[in-house]
């Protein structure tokens, strides 16, 4: 019984300790998102190219979706898949579609994964606080289009 007690004990202080450092983990404001999401539109204008914006935080949940005219309704999903593909793998997505297209076909097994260009994470002080998707155009494009939002804030 003593036993199970002090597990349990060291099992709330380790949750204490888990929620203490998730609280002071660095969050984007939405004012970075809005500057994040202002220059991916403004490159995405620069060629006439109708995309979906989508910014989620650290933990995959949606704080900004913009939806250009014209862009397709589909690319509203895509976008968002986008984004937490990058946040829940800690990487762009053209590492996926570049290990597809070298034949690894097994990435397409694991969960939450799009193999195609357009997801960056959003890295601050070496941790991923963040991502953004978009879709519209060519996965290569929509890849220049996140990376511009990812770059105004360096």
């Amino acid at each position: 019984m003593l036993r199970k007690l002090s597990l349990l004990m060291m099992l709330v202080v380790m949750a204490g300790m888990s929620a203490f450092a998730q609280s002071n983990q660095r969050t984007l404001t939405l004012e970075e998102v809005k500057v994040m999401a202002k220059a991916a539109e403004d490159r995405a204008r620069q060629d006439n190219w109708n995309v979906v914006i989508a910014i989620v935080d650290g933990g995959g949940h949606l704080l900004f979706l913009q939806r250009m005219d014209g862009a397709q309704i589909a690319s509203i999903e895509v976008a968002q898949k986008k984004a937490k593909a990058a946040i829940f793998y800690k990487r762009p997505t053209k590492v996926f579609e570049d290990g597809l297209k070298a034949g690894n076909q097994g990435l397409m097994l694991l969960p939450d994964v799009i193999a195609s260009e357009g997801g960056v994470p959003i890295i601050h002080d070496g941790q991923v606080i963040g991502a953004i998707g978009v879709s519209g155009v060519t996965s290569a494009q929509d890849g220049i289009i996140a990376t511009a939002g990812v770059d105004v804030l360096q």
